[in-house]
């Protein structure tokens, strides 16, 4: 038998449990449209950074850049973490020097330091940046010769057949 009365847990407020309740429940339903968003953004930032990669715009990822701001509009729409703030939870622990974003600055510094020495990722540059031109420049053509067949496909599944050309209608 223990010597030393131990003290009783205060009591939970009968709100806190279902206040925890719905917050799991809202979490989970937020993940899977995070999921969901992510799932989605994939493929369509690809085709937006292809069409980007074909087509030049007034600036360089035009179409791009405008799936990352549905991306994060979308985000802030979700708000996965809400649950935290509403329980004043800050994560301001957070150290940048171990954030994606810091891993990706590092890579791209040693990538810089070697093109900046006139190494391998400089003649890569210069190669991928001269096929993204060649494509650029001709894919204007190539869009307009595509849309010119297309439209003259339609012409002609349009356009009635003159009188001396039609089929006699069958009774």
């Amino acid at each position: 038998m223990d010597p030393t009365p131990s003290e009783p847990s205060p009591p939970t407020p009968p709100h806190d449990r279902w206040a925890f309740f719905r917050d799991v429940v809202v979490f989970q339903l937020k993940l899977l449209l995070d999921n969901i968003k992510g799932f989605a953004l994939q493929p369509v930032s690809l085709v937006a950074a292809i069409i980007d990669l074909v087509v030049k715009g007034k600036r360089e990822g035009t179409c791009f850049y405008k799936v990352l701001e549905w991306g994060v509009h979308t985000e802030r729409v979700i708000d996965v973490y809400s649950a935290l703030e509403k329980r004043g939870v800050a994560d301001a622990r957070l150290n940048h020097n171990y954030t994606v974003d810091s891993l990706i600055s590092k890579v791209e510094g040693v990538v810089v330091r070697e093109y900046e020495k006139g190494g391998t990722a400089a003649s890569v540059k210069l190669a991928v940046d001269r096929a993204i031109d060649q494509l650029q420049t001709g894919a204007g053509d190539r869009a307009k010769n595509i849309v010119s067949r297309a439209a003259d496909k339609l012409r002609t599944k349009v356009d009635p057949l003159p009188a001396d050309k039609q089929l006699p209608d069958k009774e």
